[in-house]
């Protein structure tokens, strides 16, 4: 028999009572959805939502957090709260990272007619979300997004630095798009479920700007009206913004800009491979400087630090959602020179042919050298990271 009846019963009238609040739209399904995507945000998950609670009070809502295994323990809080509220969830992702494919999984995991996607953090005003709603609502949007930039809105939260990287940013994404939206770089914003369904194949899910892989992903021009609010300065936690994040964006508008042609993951697997070049001439100049070495030990010495360096950097950052550690790390080092060795031999089997056939050792090694990184890329991103884009 429980310790305390009286304490359980009240637990199941609380449920009770929450359970009809929630059904009284009269569909199963809630009519809103608010997307939490979260890292270390613990501190912030109550203040959230009691102000959700409050602001929403009359409409049909559940709030879903998408968190990546916060070792604050995020994803434990949110379960706590969600045994004694309906309205609140947690997905917890294990060994993958990301703010936009955890917006996508978040978005997709709901039946709610409107979704919004907006930060853990309490830098958004929650107290938009009704009026995004009506304005959805009344037929005139297919997108209604919290703008910092034009008139009346203001940025509490933001250093003049990234700031300026913020705009620069929301300019870029304007020219790519053709479109008139201010803030094309806002993470709070609010859309209809079919609208989702519509482009998430289409999403690239990388990077920090869902709302831009959003507007670009769709067949057609989209209807975006942006509402002014007040950027807070954060609640607790820290920022998640770093340089590479700039970089992610970077790549982004470019992948976006080749229609998908060309990923990001590829990309930036070209810019690490760049780089390997550079640390292999290197390695193979100081083994030589050295003495006593021969050209050929010394190439070896120098084309294997080239693939550590090479698996590393792709580990940190171009497979970063997906980070290779441990023991998993080491299998994967290993996995990454043996591939890569195959791609060596593709390397020199085509440009050897292109040579014999043209006698241009520039346009044959280069083909070759193109030949091989394809390889690598392919391979590497099946077998060693275990993905397939």
């Amino acid at each position: 028999m429980p310790a305390n009846p009286v304490i359980n019963l009240a637990a199941v009238l609380d449920l009770e009572s929450r359970r009809r609040t929630v059904g009284a739209g009269g569909s199963a399904a809630p009519e809103l959805c608010i997307v939490v995507p979260t890292f270390n945000e613990c501190d912030n998950v109550d203040v959230l939502i009691d102000r959700l609670d409050q602001v929403l009070d009359g409409i049909d809502w559940e709030v879903v957090f998408v968190d990546d295994n916060s070792p604050d323990g995020t994803a434990r809080r949110v379960r706590q709260i969600a045994l004694r509220d309906r309205r609140v969830r947690c997905i917890r992702r294990i060994g993958r990272r990301g703010l936009s494919s955890a917006c996508i999984e978040g978005m997709l995991s709901t039946s709610a007619q409107l979704v919004a996607v907006m930060d853990g953090d309490m830098q958004h005003d929650e107290s938009l979300l009704p009026r995004m709603r009506d304005a959805l609502k009344r037929g005139s949007a297919d997108i209604v997004l919290a703008s910092r930039y034009i008139q009346s809105g203001e940025v509490e939260g933001l250093s003049a630095r990234r700031k300026r990287l913020s705009l620069l940013g929301a300019g870029l994404a304007r020219r790519l798009i053709k479109s008139a939206v201010v803030d094309s770089v806002s993470g709070f914003f609010m859309l209809r479920r079919e609208l989702i369904d519509q482009v998430a194949p289409r999403l690239a899910g990388t990077g920090t700007k869902i709302l831009i892989d959003i507007l670009t992903s769709a067949p057609q021009p989209l209807k975006v009206i942006e509402l002014p609010y007040r950027f807070r300065a954060r609640h607790g936690g820290q920022s998640k913004l770093d340089l590479f994040t700039a970089l992610e964006y970077a790549l982004l508008l470019a992948e976006k800009a080749s229609r998908g042609y060309f990923s990001r993951r590829l990309l930036l697997f070209g810019i690490v491979g760049t780089s390997g070049v550079a640390v292999n001439l290197m390695m193979l100049r100081l083994c030589l400087l050295l003495g006593g070495v021969g050209f050929t030990a010394a190439d070896a010495v120098a084309t294997a630090a080239a693939m550590v360096w090479n698996f590393f950097l792709n580990n940190t950052l171009t497979y970063r959602d997906c980070r290779l550690v441990g023991w998993q790390a080491v299998r994967g080092l290993a996995s990454f020179m043996a591939l890569c060795g195959l791609g060596a031999v593709a390397n020199v089997a085509v440009a050897q042919d292109l040579y014999d056939d043209t006698g241009l050792w520039l346009f044959a090694g280069a083909c070759g050298a193109l030949v091989g990184a394809l390889l690598n890329y392919a391979l590497t991103s099946i077998f060693t990271w275990g993905r397939r884009g």
